[in-house]
Order: structure tokens, then sequence, then C-alpha cells
């Protein structure tokens, strides 16, 4: 028999995190109803940690993933992903780690089987303690249960020295607590603060970043860190209705040596889009978007050039993703973050690459309309709109440490919630951290390039006159947080970007000292 402690939660409301997890504490130290118990519940909220040093790490990863979903454990929302140096055993590879919140009627014993049983399967072995191994599956949480047997003890005993197992258990959190499950988590910590006020004591954020502990997203073949610096996106439209390039770049001749351009004046990534996504664009079919795009992109992703670079597609359908993909896209970059194609985060999930969701209402046709330009606070709903689709997302099985967030500026806006946008980043990532630390650690992309609302405030009505206005939007932008700058003008841009990430390095530096 499965014997726990449960901890009882106050039927008390409290406005603030601190009142919940010290109400929670003394209930579970002081109740009488705090007593051992058999677990008859049909369904717990549990957390899992998962790391990888040994084989194709990430691969190891996504078939763990596979394999917990398929045996009863319900993935629901995923941390960021981290490379972290070995600990207790150093002398061995780097490890990937990572944790999920998954819902299981499994009893705790039943779950540890089940994670151990996929261990073994996927090749692990008995071995040095902490050494080397394709994957090691823990559980942190198992509802608010406490479990104490010869083989499990419930909270992990390990969590409160390991800082590469806390930080992606807060990404699973937000600043409030959404359910008693969470709060519950919290009181685990014995602080006032519960878990967040842990994590504070233990370093927080400033252990991020370092030689320890990478926050990073898995792209192309590799590994990519987007703190380090500002990356730039180059737009490569190959439509003849786009509201700044229409019709210029078309044949694949004119597209070509407008990538090879960009990527000579700095791009990082090339953002090949075959269908024009303006206000009031109509829309045409996957199959005539494949015509025009198809012969552009392979011809691009052979460019010796591309070496090195990162190419995404630009498109809200899923057949489009899936062939875009298979000739070599690195990205899928959706307007719509799936709204507008029903098959668009399965087949994402499936292509296990980054998936850019940007906010937008409707669709590009109505997406002016005046319902859907209706704002009480914008930045606050964007947030609330892009953690939902974010959501959606997950439960589709797209990892949160392959999404990466767009606020959609020019998009269902109007030029006072474009500016809003733009000196509102702190606030759009604060707000979306209430409900998930993880999604608010995102990389975030904004694209201002040319947008109609630079028209509006300097009065100039050809797109091509708003290079200098973009940079200033570019710039408000990267100090703001933005990881990731979608522009026409990739050379000024470039140049734009460099000075603020030396400006953002040089107050970090100042910071530190």
């Amino acid at each position: 028999m499965n014997i726990l402690k449960q901890l009882v939660p106050t039927k008390h409301h409290f406005s603030g995190l601190t009142k919940h997890c010290r109400a929670l504490r003394s209930s579970y130290l002081h109740s009488s109803t705090d007593a051992s118990v058999e677990v008859h519940s049909p369904e717990q909220e549990v957390v899992i940690a998962l790391g990888s040093n040994v084989g194709d790490r990430l691969d190891n990863f996504n078939n763990a993933l596979e394999l917990m979903n398929k045996s009863g454990i319900n993935i629901t929302r995923h941390a960021c992903l981290y490379e972290t140096a070995p600990a207790y055993v150093t002398d061995q590879p780097n490890f990937l780690n990572s944790a999920v919140r998954a819902v299981t009627k499994l009893g705790p014993h039943e779950l540890l089987g089940v994670l151990k049983q996929i261990e073994k399967d996927m090749g692990r072995s008995s071995g040095i303690r902490y050494g080397p191994r394709p994957i090691d599956l823990d559980i942190l949480f198992y509802g608010k249960f406490k479990v104490h047997s010869d083989i499990l003890t419930i909270p992990h005993e390990r969590i409160w020295e390991r800082p590469f197992v806390m930080a992606p258990l807060m990404d699973l959190l937000g600043s409030s607590a959404d359910c008693d499950t969470v709060t519950c988590w919290h009181s685990f910590s014995l602080l006032s603060g519960g878990l967040l006020e842990f994590w504070e004591k233990m370093g927080g954020e400033s252990l991020i970043g370092n030689e320890g502990m990478k926050r990073v997203l898995p792209i192309k073949s590799g590994l990519w860190d987007w703190s380090q610096r500002t990356s730039v996106m180059g737009i490569l439209n190959v439509t003849p209705d786009s509201f700044s390039d229409g019709g210029k770049f078309v044949s694949v001749e004119a597209a070509v040596t407008q990538a090879r351009l960009m990527i000579s004046e700095g791009a990082d990534m090339i953002d090949i889009g075959a269908q024009s996504t303006r206000p009031m664009a109509s829309r045409i079919s996957a199959e005539e978007e494949l015509d025009r795009l198809m012969p552009v992109l392979e011809a691009v992703a052979g460019m010796p050039e591309a070496e090195g670079k990162l190419i995404s597609v630009d498109t809200f359908y899923s057949e489009v993703a899936s062939e875009a993909v298979s000739k070599g896209a690195h990205l899928v970059n959706d307007v719509s973050a799936g709204q507008l194609d029903s098959k668009m985060l399965r087949v994402v999930a499936g292509l296990r690459v980054p998936y850019i969701a940007m906010h937008m209402r409707g669709e590009p046709h109505t997406m002016q309309n005046s319902e859907n330009l209706q704002y009480d606070d914008v930045c606050k709903q964007i947030a609330s709109e892009i953690y939902s689709r974010v959501k959606d997302a997950e439960l589709s099985g797209i990892p949160a440490w392959r999404v990466i967030i767009d606020p959609g500026i020019g998009f269902s806006k109007k030029t006072e919630h474009d500016l809003d946008i733009l000196v509102g980043l702190p606030n759009i990532r604060a707000e979306i951290a209430r409900k998930s630390f993880g999604v608010s650690h995102a990389p975030m992309l904004i694209g201002p390039s040319r947008k109609k609302f630079l028209g509006h405030i300097c009065s100039r009505i050809a797109a091509g006159e708003r290079d200098p206005a973009t940079i200033a939007c570019v710039t408000a932008g990267v100090l703001g947080g933005a990881n990731i700058v979608r522009v026409h003008n990739v050379r000024d841009n470039a140049d734009a970007v460099k000075v603020c990430d030396a400006m953002l390095k040089q107050r970090s530096t100042k910071n530190l000292s």
C-alpha cells in the first residue's frame, strides 16, 4: 500500500502567496486532518524532472516525453531547456535539464515504476551514482502529498541543493499560484515566500547564463543561448502584394540576390514569406503559397553563404510548414499562432522545430476591424492571449523550450497600441510570468519594420522611407528585452542592434561591480 501524508489546503482566501504558504504550512503541521492516507483520487498533478548527458540529449528528451504521454502521464506544461555543468561527479559531459508538469491516475509508486521502465527502455543501466546517463527521470512533486518509503521520497530530497532542478521547476510555476496544489508545493519550501523565495535565496536569475547553467533553445543541430546577443532576422517576401517590397523578389534570382545581400549585411536569420499578411490581404491557398515558396527556399538553403544561418518560413498553413521544413527551413513563423489552421500545432510538434507564436486577432483580412482593436490594457491582454496560444501549443506537444513569442506589432493594433508594446515589453513578460515563468523567459521577437504606424507618426507615406523610424523602434525594443528583430533593412538595423547590445553589456557589467 502506498502510504502518504497529505498537505491539506486551508479553506481561507489569502491575497498573497506568502499568506497562502504560511497558512498551508501551519495546516500541515497542526491540523488534525494531517494523517497517513492512501491515494484514491482519480488524478494527481505531478512534476517530473528530466536530465540527459549521453548520446543525442535532445532526442532523448523527445523520446522520453513521448513515452510518458503513452504511459498515462499527460504532460500539460514544459519548463525551459538548460545546459548545465555536471554536479557531484564532474568528469563527464554537460547535461540537458528540464522539467514538466503532468496529470496522471498512476499512484506514486506506480509512477516511479513507469519512469524507471522508460529509463531502462532508453538504455539506462546501473552505474556510477550521478554519473553519465541517457535519461534521468525524477518525481519532484506528487499532488499535495509527501511520500516516504524505502524506494521513494517526495518531495525529491535533493531539490533544495540543485539549481539545475530548481530553475526548470520555477519555470513550471507563475508569480501567482494557479491552484491549491501549486500552493502546497510552495509550502514544502518551509519559507513564507514559498519556492519563489527559496529560488531567490539560491541565486535566482543571476545563476542563469554563466558557465554552469545556460537557458537554451534547440535549433538546427545545436543549442542557441539567445541571451548572448540580439539576432537580426531579414525579411524576404516572395509575394506580389506585400506592403513594402511586394513584387521585388518574386523571381528566384532576385530572391537569392536579396538573401545574399542581407546575410552579408549581418542577418542571422532569413524569414521567407510567400503570402502577404498586410492588413486587408486576401488569403491564397496552401498550394499557391508552396508554388511561390519552394523554388526560393531550396535556392536560398543551397547558398554557400547560408551555411551557419537560420531559415524561417513565414506561414500559417501546416502543409506549407511541413514541406518547408523538409526542404531546409529551421523555424516556423506563424502570425496566427495556430488559429488559422487547426492542424498547425500538431504538425509543428511532429516537426520538432522552433515555433514563433505571434499575437493577432482574426486574420489579415479582418484584423483591423473595430472589434479586433478593442483593448483596455493592451500589454496585459496581449500577454494573456499569447499565453493562451502557447498553452494550446504545449498541450499539442510543442514544448515551451521550442517557443518564440511575438507581440504582433501592427497586427490588430492601432498606433497607440504599437507604441504601448514598444515601451511595454517588460510589462508583457511580467504579465506572462504571473501564469508561467517559463513562457515569460522565451525569446521575444519584434517586427516593427516599415509598419504603417511609423508612417502616421513620421508622415512617411512610402514604406521605404520608414527605415530611420524602424531603427528607433528596434533600439527601444532591444533595450526593452527583445531578442530577435525582424527587419527589411538589415545593414542599418544590425548596427543599431550592436550598439544596444554593447549598452546592455555595459549596464550588466556596472550592476555586477
